[in-house]
């Protein structure tokens, strides 16, 4: 059954926020000059950009105003959910600049956002993915993704905290743990997982620490961290979005997409991401296929007429209370104009969820990818997978106080040949998509597939990790196809999305269902920082 009462902030969670406005020492990189806002708490939290815009155009706000209230946030609330592993010292300085300049430079002028801690920036940052192998790494140019939302006229505000080495590390869930930046928590339920590798980047999205910021996902690492967190979550084709200069996992899946508060926040940071990058031979194929604007295809009443697939088998029954929201939404859908084929199931449904081929190419891919990215990045630090593994031994009190690192150490000893993976990304590929999203697709003539995108998420268990009882991201991420997490209710205050999933190069559709969606339902609400002792 869903609580679906607002739950406001407890007297306990209350003093935590003041005891988190205290706790300033490990944000120690927050500008001073950030701390004399003249913008009062909570005036502009759940603003878009449109409407940010607007105030900037009337005079009423400037970049610089606008990055001090998030840095002023950060240093309030995020103490108590370590989302942020670094501030960004010329965050400040990026906003004077932005506010110095007659003409707006593209749709984000002036919006501070945040980037995962894979995605490279040339500045005082670093680029660690969490580990402190990589501590004091610098690159000298900034990541495709990131050089592209400065040219938009974006503050790069920080960078966010992960699942150290985007869940690479162990084979059980520590979502949100890394040596570097602890364990981040879900700000709807502070003894909650955020979920996922991309889990600081959505609770800071949630929590308003920034306007909207950038994941990457490989499986289930931006959607389902959108589901935990009440925000949305744009997991694009892959090659849609280049990933020169972002750490890699698995080439083959790997994604960078958007973590917004709006569809409509979601759908401007993707057209400033989107077209070719010379330093990712994938984004080839989106030449023709890429749009710089995606809001125009938004339209509150993108539902009527659609054809919309339940694929109950695997992707259902998991969860009970995953299964109640997703029956509420469908009925939404229904209410809206949609036509439900119901059920729709994927054919290979069961096959994915549970396939050798899979652990190939995840294996084969992620060693060689990191191989080279170790073996070319600048400054001291290990060249190499074997390298990684033994400076963890070394620094084991702080590396693998609570994560074990048997998931690098099975990926260093196995070994297949390149036919071996040609073989399994082709079973990927064949199963996922011909057999798997585009055959039911095409059987029911469906523009996309709902499922809830996982269930509640669960509490976090530092010793014996997550639990994980299922979702909805595997066909799309052996696919290479796109996927987008909404909000969709509530379980007892812990928030639930509702994926929509299509067939490649399928963003504008998407977009268009998940916004009338979004609009019919209204679902999003800010977080509450709930302490433990409280409630489900």
């Amino acid at each position: 059954m869903e609580d679906t009462e607002r739950i406001h902030t407890t007297r306990r969670s209350v003093l935590a926020l003041g005891t988190a406005a205290a706790a300033t020492a490990g944000l120690g990189s927050v500008p001073a000059e950030a701390r004399a806002h003249d913008t009062a708490p909570g005036e502009l939290d759940e603003l878009g950009i449109a409407e940010l815009r607007d105030l900037m155009a009337e005079g009423r706000l400037d970049a610089v105003r606008l990055t001090r209230y998030y840095l002023e946030r950060i240093e309030r609330i995020d103490p108590l959910l370590r989302s942020v592993i670094e501030v960004n010292p010329d965050a400040l300085r990026e906003a004077r600049r932005l506010d110095a300049e007659r003409r707006p430079r593209g749709p984000l002028h002036g919006m501070p956002v945040v980037l995962k801690d894979l995605v490279e920036t040339a500045d005082r940052m670093h680029t660690t993915a969490g580990s402190l192998a990589l501590e004091g790494l610098r690159p000298a140019q900034d990541a495709t993704v990131a050089a592209r939302l400065r040219a938009a006229g974006a503050v790069v505000l920080g960078k966010t905290n992960l699942s150290e080495w985007a869940g690479g590390m162990s084979l059980t869930h520590h979502a949100g743990w890394s040596a570097r930046g602890g364990q981040t928590r879900n700000p709807y339920k502070l003894d909650r997982s955020p979920n996922e590798s991309s889990s600081g980047t959505g609770a800071a999205v949630a929590a308003n620490l920034c306007v909207a910021g950038i994941g990457t996902e490989t499986n289930g690492s931006i959607i389902d961290p959108a589901s935990a967190n009440c925000v949305v979550g744009v997991k694009p084709t892959v090659g849609l979005v280049g990933r020169g200069g972002v750490i890699p996992g698995v080439p083959s899946q790997d994604s960078v997409g958007p973590l917004a508060r709006t569809v409509r926040d979601a759908a401007i940071l993707l057209g400033t991401l989107v077209g070719v990058d010379e330093r990712d031979p994938a984004t080839g194929a989106s030449r023709g296929r890429f749009h710089r604007d995606y809001t125009r295809f938004l339209d509150a009443d993108g539902l009527r007429g659609a054809r919309i697939g339940v694929p109950r088998t695997v992707y259902f029954g998991y969860d009970a209370h995953a299964d109640e929201i997703a029956e509420r939404a469908i009925a939404v859908m229904r209410e809206a104009g949609a036509t439900v084929v119901d059920p729709a199931d994927i054919p290979t449904a069961e096959r994915l969820e549970d396939l050798p081929s899979s652990m190939v190419v995840q294996a084969y891919e992620f060693k060689r990818a990191l191989n080279a990215y170790l073996a070319a990045a600048p400054g001291d630090h290990p060249r190499s997978l074997a390298e990684l593994i033994a400076f963890n031994r070394a620094h084991a009190d702080r590396e693998l106080r609570y994560v074990r690192q048997d998931g690098l150490e099975a990926v260093q000893q196995l070994d297949f040949t390149e036919r071996e993976y040609r073989e399994a990304l082709a079973t990927n590929h064949r199963l996922s998509r011909a057999e798997g999203i585009d055959a039911v697709l095409r059987r029911h003539r469906l523009d996309a597939l709902v499922m809830p995108t996982t269930g509640p998420p669960a509490k976090i268990d530092l010793i014996r990790g997550d639990t994980y009882g299922g979702g909805a991201s595997t066909p799309a991420a052996l696919a290479g196809y796109p996927a987008i997490s909404v909000p969709a209710g509530f379980a007892f205050g812990l928030p639930v999305g509702l994926t929509f999933m299509g067939t490649a190069w399928s963003e504008p559709v998407l977009l268009r269902l998940a916004y009338a969606y979004e609009r019919a339902s209204r679902v999003r609400r800010p977080p509450t920082y709930r302490p433990a002792d409280v409630g489900f």
